[in-house]
């Protein structure tokens, strides 16, 4: 065969093969084209309810496939009894389902009896709780014709959206809110030094001059202590001046001596074979040895002095080593009970005006990227300078806090003081914003299902919310956690708005 008419008769058989495959793809899209749905968004004070149901026509079955998000944790309710009401033209319609049909979807089908304008009840029972989420507006259609053609209507604008699926949402760490308007001050953001708090750290020192012996081997920094504990001892042994050692026993010998002189000077002074001075003498004798004894006793023994902690903690600084000679009153450790913890921060001159009316404060965690107001921190503002000297002309500021939030002592934090005002502004969670090239946007809430992207133009921030200036209303629901894999989501392609439903 001649390969001219091999190659053409390939080629047409390819064309005629790609003219049937997509004659075929027409007629299968034809097939499997989604008759149009309502979708309805309600909210109660625990849950969230998304419903995509067919067109509700009198005498026909229509399918009302429900989403419930509890508003709390923004997870799937997972175990409920669930009745559906459709009141409507008059009559009323209920079907009840004991458990989901999946996990946080209840797929009901119920048949209208009576056209007209209606509203669409749901009770939610989990033992012994009862919640009611309502739709109003429902309208019940005498005929197929009708319905579908008010449904083609209603069909929520997709340009510029972003697909995401309830089901993804329920994986996530996820929520939406509507945009507070508050009070909403000048904020001063600074970085503060995090320090123990005075206190809360216990300097401990040697009692006696000795050389310093951890036996063990665990006197680290960091580690953990009770209060009384032996953390090291300070021993003279071995040092021919100033022995503690040698004194403690001396002090011993001491004691012992004078108790037995005055024990027998009492005995011989019932005959009045010792006069009662010389009685007086030995128990005076006897008592100064006591003192002395007792004294040593309880900060030294034969093997030195034992430097105990002051308190639970843990050891936050050593200034000696194993070995080494310290002389009494010489710092030998630090323990830090790590409770309260010292914000020292610094601001501009500029700023001096505003300090008097600094009301609270944002502490932004940069390593665990965690933000802590003032108050979940059981914190104070405890001063501000009154002046700059020559060495630094910046402003002190000191605040005080509970250590809850996992803070470490030498550390810095971002620190933002707010000040108290009367202006009103809208603001967002930080976590809402997305930056893209310098430029902010927010995910709106179409349908729960369904986010537009938008720009917004934001003010200042306090670290845990944004001032939005343009680009939002204040009905308008946004994105507050888990914007960022909502917006990773539209790079896996467009998404099938149904998929992972069942219908």
């Amino acid at each position: 065969m001649n390969f001219k008419i091999f190659f053409f008769l390939l080629s047409a058989l390819a064309v005629a093969g790609c003219n049937n495959s997509s004659r075929n793809k027409s007629a299968g899209e034809s097939e499997i084209k989604d008759e149009p749905k309502f979708q309805y968004t309600a909210y109660s004070k625990d849950f969230e309810l998304f419903a995509e149901a067919d067109p509700f026509v009198v005498g026909e079955s229509a399918n009302i496939l429900s989403h419930f998000t509890r508003l709390e944790s923004f997870k799937p309710l997972d175990s409920a009894t669930v009745t559906v009401r459709l009141a409507a033209g008059g009559q009323e319609i209920t079907q009840v389902l004991d458990k989901p049909t999946r996990k946080g979807i209840y797929s009901f089908d119920i048949v209208p009896s009576a056209s007209g304008s209606g509203m669409l009840t749901f009770e939610i029972k989990t033992g012994d709780d009862e919640y009611l989420v309502e739709i109003p507006g429902i309208t019940v259609y005498s005929n197929e014709e009708l319905a579908h053609e008010a449904a083609e209507k209603v069909v929520t604008s997709s340009t510029n959206t972003i697909v995401f699926t309830k089901e993804q949402s329920w994986k996530i760490d996820f929520s939406t809110a509507n945009p507070e308007v508050e009070p909403f001050g000048q904020v001063i953001k600074t970085t503060a030094r995090i320090e123990s708090a005075p206190g809360d750290e216990f300097m401990v020192s040697a009692k006696t001059n000795g050389i310093v012996s951890v036996g063990d081997g665990t006197f680290a920094e960091g580690m953990a202590v009770t209060t009384g504990q032996t953390v090291c001892t300070v021993t003279g042994s071995g040092l021919a001046d100033n022995n503690s050692t040698v004194r403690f026993a001396e002090a011993k010998n001491n004691y012992e001596k004078a108790r037995a002189d005055y024990e027998r000077s009492e005995k011989l002074a019932v005959n009045k074979i010792v006069s009662e001075k010389d009685l007086l003498a030995a128990k005076t004798s006897f008592d100064n040895a006591k003192v002395v004894y007792e004294t040593l006793k309880n900060n030294f023994s034969t093997s030195g002095q034992a430097v105990t902690s002051p308190a639970t903690g843990f050891v936050r600084q050593i200034f000696v080593r194993n070995g080494e000679y310290v002389e009494a009153g010489q710092p030998v450790f630090v323990v830090s009970r790590n409770r309260s913890l010292i914000l020292r921060a610094e601001v501009q001159q500029k700023y001096t005006s505003m300090l008097s009316s600094i009301t609270s404060a944002n502490i932004h965690d940069i390593t665990e990227n965690k933000s802590f107001t003032l108050e979940q921190l059981n914190g104070r503002i405890v001063s501000y300078g009154r002046a700059a000297n020559s060495d630094n002309y910046l402003i002190p500021v000191t605040l005080l806090i509970d250590n809850t939030g996992g803070f470490v002592p030498g550390s810095f934090v971002e620190l933002y003081l707010t000040t108290k005002t009367s202006d009103q502004a809208m603001t967002v969670p930080v976590s809402s914003l997305l930056e893209e090239q310098g430029k902010y946007f927010v995910l709106i809430q179409k349908t729960p299902e369904l986010f537009e992207k938008r720009e917004v133009r934001i003010g200042a921030t306090d670290g845990i919310k944004t001032e939005i200036v343009q680009g939002l209303a204040a009905a308008e629901r946004v994105v507050t956690r888990g914007a960022v894999l909502v917006k990773l989501s539209q790079a896996s392609g467009a998404l099938d708005p149904h998929a992972g439903h069942v219908h």
